[in-house]
């Protein structure tokens, strides 16, 4: 072999050395666990317990589904429960007081939104309406902070600021300060963490036009606050508070790299005020979910290419040390 293929060759196996280096000396580590019973994206996802509930979505003809599947952690097993009332996707959802929330969602392919809500009791398996949203919307962000499910952003035919609480004592929505930005977001990450609520990147209408903007909520003074950005721009990707720290992980933007669809795994650290860069996920991932169960972060279901298809039914699993 000549001198310069075995030069070229050696280039390659430094720099891939070196990369395989860089990768190991971030934070966390990745496991594979059970997969869905069903390929699935544009999915939500929620907790109750050790169970970790994945709740309607989209298949890879783009059919809304009502199909709802719960994975219990300790025995590692997956079951059917009972489905959503509409085959929807992108609808928000949280676990609270041994309930389930699931709020407003799309129809069809993004074509139409709802305001529809409903509950879910998984002692009886049943799903009952509750009060719909104040305005029809998808793709909207939803977390359980004190005793309360609030919905932000989100879209009809374009993104909103909408801030909307529901309490469940009164089955009643109300009103809280809108999203900063005078356009709004929707594919947004939301997530409670220490009494507030942080807002994680999105898109402004359009999978062309993704933010990385990065605010947290304070439910006593109603107020919004901008935080440091997030260091990459994307949307529909996942959010969650794990090991004292708000993750964002995955994310696609159209036409981007690796089919549009982001591995990467940045931790916001509330204490420094800073963000890092922890070990990127497996496989890239949108329109997918996160839970956090005990020590592991959980992300099933969602699409390896960015829009429609390519759903999968896999369960990533990232640990810290």
């Amino acid at each position: 072999m000549k001198r310069r293929q075995l030069c070229a060759i050696a280039l390659v196996l430094t720099i891939g050395c070196i990369s395989a280096a860089f990768a190991q000396t971030l934070p966390g580590r990745w496991s594979m666990g059970p997969p869905l019973p069903a390929q699935r994206g544009e999915v939500a996802v929620a907790v109750l317990g050790n169970e970790i509930y994945v709740i309607a979505g989209s298949t890879n003809t783009l059919d809304s589904v009502a199909i709802v599947q719960s994975f219990d952690t300790v025995r590692g097993t997956w079951q059917a429960r009972a489905p959503l009332p509409l085959e929807l996707n992108h609808v928000g959802a949280a676990g609270l007081s041994g309930k389930i929330y699931a709020i407003g969602g799309f129809i069809k392919s993004n074509a139409e939104a709802t305001a529809e809500c409903f509950a879910y009791d998984p002692r009886a398996n049943r799903w009952a309406p509750i009060a719909p949203l104040p305005n029809k919307r998808g793709s909207v962000s939803v977390a359980a902070l004190d005793g309360k499910v609030h919905a932000v952003g989100g879209r009809d035919t374009v993104s909103v600021t909408e801030h909307d609480v529901y309490d469940p004592a009164t089955n009643r929505w109300s009103t809280a300060a809108p999203l900063p930005p005078s356009e709004g977001r929707d594919h947004m990450g939301l997530v409670a963490y220490g009494g507030k609520l942080y807002a994680i990147a999105g898109r402004f209408t359009s999978s062309t036009n993704p933010t990385n903007l990065f605010e947290v909520y304070d439910p006593a003074s109603d107020q919004w606050k901008e935080m440091p950005s997030m260091p990459t721009a994307r949307s529909g990707g996942v959010a969650a508070a794990f090991h004292d720290r708000i993750l964002y992980l995955g994310g696609e933007l159209r036409n981007g790299r690796n089919n549009g669809v982001f591995t990467d795994n940045e931790a916001f650290d509330p204490v420094t005020n800073t963000w890092s860069e922890l070990t990127p996920m497996p496989s890239g991932r949108h329109g997918a979910g996160a839970a956090v169960v005990g020590e592991r972060l959980y992300v099933p279901a969602g699409g390896a290419k960015n829009g429609g298809g390519m759903f999968t039914d896999t369960l990533q699993i990232f640990t810290l040390p």
